[in-house]
C-alpha cells in the first residue's frame, strides 16, 4: 500500500481541512502530536484577548464586572456543555479541574452518609488519585478506595468495575472516561446504570474525552462530571476547568469550598454563608477571567466543526496511525497499548517500548515530531483532528520508523527529564 498518497487523498477530501487555518502553526516541519496535553493557540484567541486587554479592562476597567465578566463562567460553560450532551444550566467554568474535583466528591460524600466506598482505578490520572486519597485522610472516618485494575492489555473491563461497586457501602464511582495513557474509554452508560443502582452518585473526569469524542451526559443521566480545558478545547496553558452537576442535584449538593462567588446575594455582602442557586454555587473565588476568556475561541471552533465531525475524522486518523503501526514500527518490538476497536478508543494512540522515553526525546530533538511519554513505557500520539492531517501522521511514523531503525535513541540518558 502507498501509505503517503493514501494520506494525501485523505487530506484532499478531509471537510475538516479548512479548520487548521485557525490555528498557529509557525513551524508546518514540526509535527504536533501532543495535543492531548495542551492544544494549539486559536487564532481568534488572538483577538478575544486582544480586547479582553485593550477594551474590556484598559477600557472599562472595574466596569467589566458588570457588562460581561460576571456572567462569563455560566456563559462559557454553557457552550461546552453542548459539547458534553448537557443542558447549558448543568455546566459551569470555575477552578482547576482538580478543585472542582475536590469539590465534587466531598459533595458526593456527604450526600451519602454512611457509605464508606469509593471505587476508583489504579490507572487514573495521578490528580483523582491524590485528592481521592487526601479526601479519605480528611474525612478520617472510615472511607475506603477500592482501585480496580486494568487487565494485561491495559484496558479496564465494564464488568471488572460493574463487579467491585458494593451495592450496601459504596457512595461514590469516579473514573477517567478516558484513560490518558491508554485512550481506551469507558462505557458510561452501563457503569452509570450499575453504580446507581446500587444508590452510589458517579463521577466523571472527562479532561481526555471532551473536544474529542461525543459525550451524552443527559442520555446517560451522568451525575456528576469534571474536565479541563486545555487539551482538545485549545483553552491555553493552565486554563480554567469546567464542572458539570446533573440539574436534579444541584440543590442537593453543598459546596465544601464557600467563597464568596458561590454565595447567594453576592454583593449584599452578608456575615453568613448561603449558597447561591444553580451552578453558581461551585463556585469559589474571583474567576481569573483573561485565561477564562481564552477558552471562548476553541470552543466555538469545535461547535462549528460539529463534535460528530470531529469524531470521525479522529477514527479514521487512529485507524491509519494504527495500519502504520503494523506495517513499520511492530516489527522493531513497539507494542499498541490501545484499543484495537475504534468505538473503544479515543483521539490518542500509545505505543509501548522500553525505551520510550529515549524514543521520544530523540523524536523531538532530532526529528521535529512532538509526542510525550508517559512512565513506564508509553509513548502518546495525540491526534486532535481540527489541526492534525493524515500527511502529519504519514510524516511523523515515517520519522518515528528512522528513529527506531538507526538506534538514534541510543544516545540519549535514560534518566527522566522534570518535563516528558
Amino acid at each position: 500500500m502507498d501509505f503517503e498518497a493514501y494520506a494525501r487523498e485523505l487530506d484532499a477530501r478531509d471537510p475538516l481541512a479548512k479548520f487548521r487555518d485557525e490555528f498557529v502553526i509557525d513551524d508546518a516541519d514540526t509535527i504536533y502530536l501532543d495535543g492531548n496535553s495542551l492544544g494549539r493557540l486559536p487564532k481568534r484567541t488572538r483577538a478575544i484577548l486582544h480586547d479582553a486587554l485593550e477594551n474590556q479592562w484598559g477600557e472599562r476597567l472595574v466596569r467589566g464586572w458588570g457588562e460581561s465578566w460576571m456572567d462569563a463562567p455560566a456563559r462559557i460553560g454553557g457552550k461546552i456543555a453542548r459539547l458534553l450532551g448537557a443542558q447549558p444550566d448543568e455546566v459551569i467554568v470555575a477552578d482547576s479541574t482538580s478543585i472542582n474535583f475536590f469539590k465534587l466528591v466531598m459533595a458526593a460524600l456527604a450526600a451519602r452518609p454512611g457509605r464508606k466506598q469509593i471505587v476508583s482505578e489504579i490507572i487514573n490520572f495521578p490528580t483523582d488519585s491524590y485528592i481521592l486519597q487526601g479526601v479519605a485522610r480528611i474525612l478520617d472516618d472510615g472511607h475506603s478506595i477500592t482501585n480496580v485494575a486494568p487487565q494485561d492489555d491495559g484496558v479496564v473491563p465494564t464488568q471488572t468495575v460493574i463487579d467491585a461497586i458494593d451495592a450496601a457501602h459504596c457512595a461514590l464511582v469516579t473514573l477517567t472516561h478516558t484513560s490518558f495513557k491508554s485512550g481506551a474509554i469507558y462505557d458510561m452508560q452501563a457503569i452509570t446504570d450499575a453504580a446507581q443502582r446500587a444508590g452510589a452518585l458517579v463521577l466523571w473526569d472527562l479532561s481526555h474525552s471532551v473536544g474529542s469524542i461525543p459525550i451524552h451526559l443527559n442520555d446517560c443521566n451522568a451525575d456528576l462530571a469534571v474536565g479541563c480545558t486545555y487539551k482538545y478545547l485549545n483553552g491555553g496553558p493552565g486554563a480554567p476547568a469546567f464542572l458539570y452537576v446533573r440539574r436534579d442535584l444541584q440543590a442537593q449538593l453543598q459546596n465544601p469550598i464557600q467563597g464568596w462567588f458561590g454565595q447567594k446575594n453576592q454583593f449584599a455582602m452578608e456575615f453568613e454563608y448561603a449558597p447561591a442557586p444553580g451552578m453558581a454555587r461551585f463556585l469559589v473565588g474571583t474567576p481569573p477571567m483573561l485565561s477564562l476568556l481564552a477558552i471562548e475561541g476553541g470552543v466555538d471552533i469545535l461547535l462549528e466543526a460539529g463534535i460528530e465531525n470531529v469524531r470521525a475524522k479522529s477514527i479514521a486518523q487512529t485507524e491509519y496511525m494504527i495500519a502504520l503501526y503494523d506495517a513499520w514500527l511492530k516489527p522493531f518490538g513497539v507494542t499498541l497499548h490501545s484499543p484495537r476497536d475504534a468505538n473503544a478508543r479515543g483521539s490518542h494512540v500509545s505505543f509501548g517500548h522500553p525505551d520510550g522515553l529515549r524514543i521520544d526525546r530523540a523524536l523531538i530533538e532530532d526529528m521535529r515530531v512532538i509526542p510525550d511519554f508517559r512512565p513506564p513505557d508509553n509513548l502518546r500520539c495525540g491526534i486532535a483532528p481540527l489541526y492534525t492531517t493524515f500527511t502529519d501522521i504519514y510524516r511523523a511514523m515515517e520519522r518515528m520508523r528512522r528513529v527506531l531503525d538507526e538506534k538514534l535513541y541510543e544516545k540519549y540518558p535514560k534518566a527522566r527529564p522534570v518535563v516528558t
